[in-house]
């Protein structure tokens, strides 16, 4: 079963969804049909900053079903951010 987390609890937007794998674990959900692009991957990276100084030692993952830039998917990787492509 799913289990989402309130942004605002995290610092971020309202509008952003952000979904519990586990106890340690955190994705931030896409749920859309245009591809991620570079500007996305900057503001994803931004968003995991902000969750990981409001919860310290957690790790963060993006999950979407769009596709995804290559380039967009190395920045991510180059960084630590995981990919599920659901």
């Amino acid at each position: 079963m799913t289990h989402y987390i309130d942004p605002k609890s995290l610092g971020l937007k309202p509008r952003l969804v952000v979904e519990e794998i586990d106890g340690n674990t955190l994705a931030i959900v896409i749920n859309r049909k245009s591809r991620i692009i570079m500007a996305d991957g900057r503001k994803i990276l931004a968003n995991v900053e902000i969750i990981k100084k409001a919860k310290p030692g957690c790790k963060v993952m993006l999950k979407t079903a769009a596709p995804l830039c290559s380039k967009t998917l190395h920045y991510l990787a180059t960084h630590g951010i995981d990919v599920i492509i659901s």
